[in-house]
């Protein structure tokens, strides 16, 4: 856009003159600020005449894309000041997208603006609608004429839009002129967090969550039973609960928050192995062999009050989450870590053959075991997620399809490579212990994740080690979520947590919203991020 101003200067002084063409060099044609402008064109003179008086243009460079974490998908380019905030700019809600009124009303908080409801949009406003067909969580941002203007197919893909927009603001100043169309590459994207063997404060969690909303991440996963506690207040089994644990008010506190930012929190009660907490107050269901002596974290199986307990609290738990999915564990089973499971644990044994024939052996009773307890969260209208141990193959009994892989590993006895899983037609979740596993005191040969080797090496297909899977299964891997596991609790404080999980968790986002070469250098990522943190 060129703009021109032109005026005769007739019988001033020359300094007068110069003074003017100063003042008219530093105006724009509405007032705006903004960078990319040219210089004013050079003026000449002619020998013997009043001085021409000068005629400054000013044109805006092409806009680039918005400075954000994730980036932003595809910017079409544009030539204006876009879009800075004034004393008179608000966010609005168009008409029939009323719905759209915690969003408007977080983005004038976040933003400093005036939140005016349902209006017309107005000089210098920021308008949300739903409009559009495009895919889930997809939104158009839309910078001309002083106006942002966001829209998409459903809430959160709005809600997204406005993140964009308050990351532009704080990277540099102003939302570029343009058009923004932008969507995430995986529907599940998130943050796993194991509060059972690490008491973590509400508010803490509350700040993880605001947290993540503004990278676009939608899933918190929280394992709140383990070995060490159990940390969810229960009206159905008080016994088992810690001394430190979330109220249930905490915990609808939490929820509520979470459903403002649109992501959805995944509760996890583990189960056969990992119920530790359980079994201090229920001793009679500790696993034990044939000399007597007790597997760690194990229930016995073969013992029907195992399974009503862990189905009460299956029940009461998933009455308490309101999202679509339910984790039920599945892993490390200690029973089958021995040298010769049939013969150290012959009840197990026998259980199986009892249950699911003569050929049946205590990976099936275990196999049995998982699918009775995703029959439980389905019937709770939800979607069941286990841990990839929990699956064998070549038995008797085979993993229902409709449970979600959260696979995490290559390490554990027996574990099967990825591929075998998305070969049989599973949907897979990427929790790659490789990169994305965040270990307090790193036991184990453990060490803590860096995000520069998250967005460098790894994409939701590298599911095991550091080779990626082909891509023909890509439309089987739902996403990945960022796992903080606390097996030395005490070896770091909650800010400590948090400080150190903020780099890779950010890469994390990049990588599951647009997992192609980031066009940023790692350099360049990095003090983005500072600068938006």
């Amino acid at each position: 856009m060129w703009l021109s101003h032109r005026t005769r200067l007739a019988g001033v002084s020359a300094a007068s003159a110069a003074v003017f063409s100063m003042m008219l060099a530093g105006c724009s044609d509405d007032g705006a600020g903004g960078s990319g402008s040219a210089p004013p064109d050079q003026v000449g003179t002619t020998s013997g005449a009043a001085a021409p008086s000068p005629t400054p243009t000013r044109s805006y460079a092409l806009s680039e894309a918005p400075a954000t974490i994730p980036s932003v998908r595809s910017h079409q380019a544009a030539r204006g000041p876009g879009w800075s905030r004034t004393a008179d700019s608000g966010v609005v809600v168009a008409k029939g997208s009323e719905e759209l009124s915690d969003e408007g009303r977080l983005l004038a908080q976040e933003l400093k603006l005036s939140y005016r409801g349902t209006v017309a949009a107005g000089p210098g406003d920021v308008e949300l609608a739903l409009a559009g067909d495009g895919a889930a969580e997809s939104y158009t941002l839309t910078t001309s004429g002083g106006k942002v203007r966001i829209t998409g197919p459903d809430e959160a893909g709005v809600f997204y839009g406005t993140r964009t927009l308050k990351q532009a603001v704080k990277s540099g100043g102003s939302m570029p002129e343009g058009v923004v169309r932008d969507r995430p590459d995986r529907p599940q994207r998130g943050l796993n967090l194991d509060i059972a063997r690490k008491h973590f404060s509400a508010g803490w969690i509350e700040d993880r969550l605001r947290e993540m909303a503004d990278l676009k991440l939608n899933q918190l996963g929280l394992h709140f039973s383990d070995d060490q506690a159990f940390r969810i207040e229960s009206d159905s089994h008080p016994e088992v609960v810690s001394e430190q644990h979330l109220t249930k008010d905490e915990v609808r506190r939490i929820l509520a928050l979470a459903e403002r930012l649109h992501i959805t929190v995944v509760g996890e009660i583990d189960s056969p192995g990992h119920l530790g907490a359980v079994m201090r107050a229920h001793p009679q269901l500790q696993l034990r062999n044939t000399q007597g002596v007790p597997r760690q974290g194990a229930i016995d199986i073969s013992k029907p009050e195992s399974a009503r307990i862990v189905d009460d609290l299956l029940r009461e738990y998933t009455a308490l989450f309101p999202g679509a999915w339910f984790h039920v564990g599945a892993d490390e089973y200690q029973a089958l870590t021995v040298n010769n499971p049939q013969a150290s644990y012959p009840q197990l044994a026998q259980a199986a053959r009892q249950k699911y024939g003569e050929g049946a052996t205590i990976e099936d009773l275990a196999e049995g075991w998982l699918n009775d307890r995703a029959a439980v969260v389905r019937e709770a209208k939800k979607i069941p997620k286990a841990w990839n141990d929990g699956f064998f193959s070549g038995g008797v009994v085979t993993a229902d399809k409709g449970i979600e892989v959260e696979y995490w590993t290559g390490k554990e006895i027996g574990a099967r490579p990825p591929q075998e899983y998305l070969a049989e037609g599973r949907r897979v979740v990427n929790l790659n212990d490789e990169f994305l596993y965040y270990v307090l005191g790193e036991p184990n040969q453990f060490t803590y994740p860096t995000g520069r080797r998250i967005y460098e090496q790894w994409t939701p297909l590298v599911l095991r080690g550091t080779e990626p899977v082909p891509e023909k299964y890509s439309d089987q891997i739902l996403g990945g979520r960022f796992a903080v596991w606390c097996d030395l609790a005490n070896s770091q404080t909650q800010d400590q947590v948090a400080a150190g999980i903020r780099r890779p968790l950010q890469a994390t986002a990049q990588k599951l919203w647009d997992p192609r070469q980031p066009s940023l250098s790692w350099q360049s990522f990095e003090s983005l991020a500072q600068k938006l943190s």
